[in-house]
């Protein structure tokens, strides 16, 4: 293999984002969001006034859609049409939105070339729901990143109002559960387990408690790896 992937998989808040991207910074490899690209493509769908679970609003807009990641000045930032949409992405509006184009199997198709690519061409760290199952099923390096849905609403509450938005912790709560069955119960690339990742449970960790375990399990798999 001329290149290596780490594919993190995991729950809506369980730490991917966060800790992927101090992983691929500990290894020099690529951090790619996947995650990030169908919440562009849901807030693109709501900023045109469409239903991001339906088909007929969604796929119109795929045939011009542009969605692409860009590192600028060592952050990686993703563009809609041309357009930084990396702050305004992470709504609890837009997460709904992802979850729901995210069921379409046209969009997942239309995200995965681009994915593959990207891991194709360099070491890369990529999370999202579905990379070790389908988008890299070959990846050395597994991992299915938890916690319990209490732990992730307190965490994902505890950042939306460090951004000042109003929001209570029972509706953020809500939210996860509603998404945790949404991105499990779905016909296409279903939030699973792979059978060969290592699962990392961070309930009750603190965020460096989480990548020291995650990391201990990556050190243990890159040794395996040679």
């Amino acid at each position: 293999m001329s290149t290596i992937q780490i594919a993190i998989d995991g729950p809506s808040g369980a730490g991917k984002s966060t800790m992927a991207r101090r992983i691929a910074e500990r290894y020099g490899y690529l951090y790619i969001d996947t995650g990030a690209l169908y919440r562009a493509i849901g807030y693109k769908i709501l900023a045109r006034g469409g239903n991001p679970g339906d088909p007929a609003d969604v796929l119109p807009a795929l045939e011009t859609l542009s969605v692409t990641l860009r590192h600028v000045d060592g952050e990686q930032r993703v563009f809609a049409d041309g357009e930084d949409v990396s702050d305004r992405i992470r709504t609890p509006e837009v997460s709904m939105a992802a979850s729901a184009v995210s069921a379409i199997p046209a969009v997942r198709a239309f995200l995965l070339e681009l994915q593959r690519e990207l891991a194709r061409k360099q070491n890369v760290v990529m999370d999202g729901r579905d990379i070790g199952t389908v988008v890299l099923p070959d990846a050395p390096i597994k991992i299915f990143l938890t916690a319990d849905a209490e732990d992730r609403a307190r965490r994902r509450y505890e950042e939306l109002i460090a951004r000042g938005e109003a929001v209570d912790y029972e509706t953020v709560l809500a939210d996860v559960r509603k998404r945790d069955y949404n991105d499990s119960h779905r016909a296409i690339a279903p939030l699973q387990q792979a059978p060969d990742a290592r699962r990392v449970d961070t309930t009750g960790c603190t965020l460096e408690e989480g990548i020291a375990r995650i990391g201990a399990a990556i050190e243990e798999m890159m040794a395996d790896v040679g």
